[in-house]
């Protein structure tokens, strides 16, 4: 989902880590479902990416 939402507001791994303040190797393995973001982060990312209430929920049910 997230991957999704960064390509469509066309931001780089590289500069949507940079707006989170987190690292490029950390995005990556949130957007591979290797790492689940904490709240505050899933927080910033629903706000940066502009995400859909649909797949908010479908996050949080998966």
């Amino acid at each position: 989902m997230f991957k999704k939402y960064r390509i469509i507001n066309k931001y780089t791994q590289e500069n949507l880590a940079e707006i989170l303040q987190i690292s490029t190797r950390h995005l990556q393995r949130i957007e591979k479902g290797e790492n689940e973001p904490s709240l505050d982060l899933f927080r910033k990312l629903i706000k940066v990416l502009k995400i859909e209430d649909k797949d908010i929920i479908k996050f949080i049910k998966k």
